[in-house]
């Protein structure tokens, strides 16, 4: 079931289209991307939320974690509300973008985060070596694999649904970010704005700035700018998680990762991240 009675309800509804993903698969990387495209495509000046507004000839976007936040985030009210869940109705009237990444990259990125970058995380997590956590049952990568199920269950037989994956995204950017932007709804592409949205969005500039403090948002800053790791923008790089996980922990996330839906397009037998 799917309802939310909190403050954040308006927030969540009223878009022109819907990004969901669990944390961790690139939608900061998407969003930049989307800001800088509508923005230059308008004469504007780029931010961060500029999709978010609602202004004029510019879709509104939503981007959410959604099934994710209330599993992990959430307070026992916070779920009872459903406070970060997107409405139904919201839902219904617009498309939606499933954001999804291998999650094995997407669980040890995760792990970064909550321990190095996010000051709210209990000291209990911030302490748990990265074994212990991709095997906890709220912050585990089974959670992150039973989410993206639940999404497909719930709106996989919608028309209106696009799936983009990371991979996909860092192999062939032009090609990547073209499908997303027709996924929300962009029938004709203005090229005179795409490259340089795409130029300016690209991971090394990314990172660039926000080590240099420009992006003005606190949600594009590093926790310590002489620590790679607590850098928003990171690594992404693709099969990343075999630098983090054991041996052992490898073989548990792909037998986890084996139960994902196969419409994400992921092989986990064969240790590729990506199916093709």
């Amino acid at each position: 079931m799917r309802w939310n009675f909190s403050s954040r309800a308006r927030e969540l509804s009223d878009a022109d289209a819907i990004v969901i993903s669990i944390p961790k698969s690139g939608r900061t990387w998407v969003r930049t991307f989307l800001s800088a495209y509508f923005a230059y495509k308008k004469g504007k000046q780029f931010s961060l939320d500029f999709t978010d507004r609602g202004e004029a000839g510019v879709p509104r976007i939503v981007y959410s974690h959604d099934r994710f936040e209330d599993r992990t985030k959430g307070n026992a009210w916070d779920r009872l509300r459903g406070k970060y869940l997107i409405p139904s109705r919201a839902l219904r009237k617009a498309p939606i973008v499933l954001l999804a990444r291998d999650p094995r990259d997407a669980f040890v990125s995760y792990f970064v985060q909550l321990t190095r970058r996010n000051p709210a995380t209990p000291g209990e997590i911030k302490e748990l070596p990265i074994g212990a956590l991709l095997g906890h049952p709220r912050f585990g990568i089974a959670v992150m694999v039973e989410v993206m199920n639940g999404w497909l269950e719930e709106f996989g037989d919608r028309s209106d649904l696009s799936i983009v994956r990371y991979e996909e995204l860092r192999a062939d950017p032009p090609r990547a970010f073209h499908e997303l932007l027709r996924a929300i709804g962009e029938k004709e592409i203005d090229d005179a704005v795409f490259g340089p949205a795409l130029d300016f969005s690209d991971f090394r500039n990314m990172r660039k700035r926000e080590a240099a403090g420009e992006f003005g948002s606190k949600i594009l800053q590093p926790r310590d700018c002489e620590d790679p790791e607590t850098f928003k923008v990171r690594q992404g790089k693709v099969g990343s998680f075999r630098e983090y996980l054991s041996d052992q922990d490898q073989g548990y996330a792909a037998q986890v990762c084996a139960a994902l839906n196969p419409r994400f397009g992921y092989d986990f037998r064969s240790g590729n991240p990506a199916a093709g």
